[in-house]
């Protein structure tokens, strides 16, 4: 009787610890990943260059584009292969609003070209950032020299 006593104890104390384990993970992972869906969602970008169409603004208003801001590519093409926040980013207008194909995972590259699931848009290519040691988890996080990308973490066994 006491052994089967100690034996269950046994198996609910390694699935409680499993399922906490389990539950760590997944939500350290969440805002890892929050987090890096707020680093590419940025509220606003800063044009390189003046954009002299963008209406009667100041010359500072003028370098600002918000981000998602509405766009007609036959007449009102404000981010036409437009460079933003120190050439980091690229403004294409895709179905009438703004996207950065240099990060976003829907128009990557290009208006239209999605990236598969576990990819992320890095420098406009589809990344798979679960196994690639230069963008392991997010774009441009390498992996020590030595280290492999696992399932999005460095050194991941």
């Amino acid at each position: 009787m006491s052994n089967t006593i100690l034996k269950l104890t046994t198996i609910l104390i390694l699935l409680i610890f499993s399922t906490l384990h389990n539950s760590h993970s997944a939500s350290s992972t969440d805002v890892d990943q929050d987090h890096d869906i707020n680093e590419e969602e940025e509220e606003e970008y800063v044009l390189d260059t003046p954009v002299p169409h963008l209406g009667p603004r100041s010359r500072f208003l003028a370098t600002i584009i918000r981000k998602g801001r509405q766009c007609n590519r036959e007449t009102y093409n404000i981010c036409n292969g437009v460079r933003a926040n120190k050439g980091r980013d690229l403004l294409f207008c895709c179905k009438k609003h703004c996207r950065n194909v240099h990060s976003d995972k829907n128009n990557c590259g290009a208006c239209g070209h999605k990236c598969k699931e576990g990819e992320r848009c890095c420098s406009g290519v589809c990344t798979n950032v679960l196994s690639n040691a230069n963008h392991c988890g997010k774009c441009n996080k390498k992996c020590s020299p030595g280290d492999s990308c696992g399932n999005g973490f460095c050194g991941y066994a």
